[in-house]
């Protein structure tokens, strides 16, 4: 069984090298909209594949911290990387040109890696994170799934390069949460939401 859930946020981001020249030249902004697809052959406690007031706590931490910010590509001239942080007191800065395809990557990692350092308490067994889909537009959207955000052709994404601005984390309930993540820390859902 494939459960849905969705997540929005408004982000600002340069697409370098794309063809459309208003995109890859100016600073400009969507209303995104993220889809995490959890799959299971089994039902907990409740009788659900995993309960959504669970992921609103750190996964929707992890995908709000690119509301209101700036995606910056680490790649991109070293001078605009430096006046966006400047600037913006909310940003994120990603080892990946910040497209709609690397961002449905880079969530599928963060919340794959997040899903697999979580234990549950509740029945919950072999949940796995089937796909995200990052919708950019009405019209236009990626899918990513478990080969795609893993794949050496489309761009290596390793969690150390992904570098969130401390006015992200203070708006964390953990200042330490991509840390934990990165140290591979386990987290422990809550039986009571």
């Amino acid at each position: 069984m494939i459960i849905r859930k969705q997540f929005k946020f408004e982000n600002a981001h340069i697409v370098r090298g794309c063809s459309t020249i208003k995109c890859r030249s100016s600073i400009h902004g969507h209303s995104y909209k993220v889809e995490l697809l959890f799959e299971s052959n089994f039902l907990d406690n409740g009788q659900m594949v995993y309960d959504f007031g669970l992921m609103k706590q750190n996964m929707k931490a992890l995908i709000d911290s690119f509301d209101h910010s700036i995606a910056l590509w680490s790649g991109d001239n070293k001078e605009y990387i430096a006046d966006m942080k400047q600037h913006s007191n909310r940003w994120v800065e990603l080892p990946v040109s910040p497209s709609c395809e690397q961002f449905s990557r880079v969530i599928f990692i963060m919340i794959d890696k997040l899903l697999k350092l979580t234990s549950s308490v509740n029945g919950e067994k072999e949940v796995h994170l089937h796909s995200v889909i990052v919708h950019e537009t009405e019209t236009g959207y990626a899918q990513a799934f478990m080969d795609d955000a893993f794949s050496y052709e489309m761009g290596v994404i390793n969690l150390h390069e992904i570098i969130f601005s401390d006015e992200i984390k203070d708006g964390w309930g953990d200042t330490q949460l991509w840390d934990k993540i990165i140290d591979d820390v386990s987290f422990i859902n809550p039986k009571d939401v």
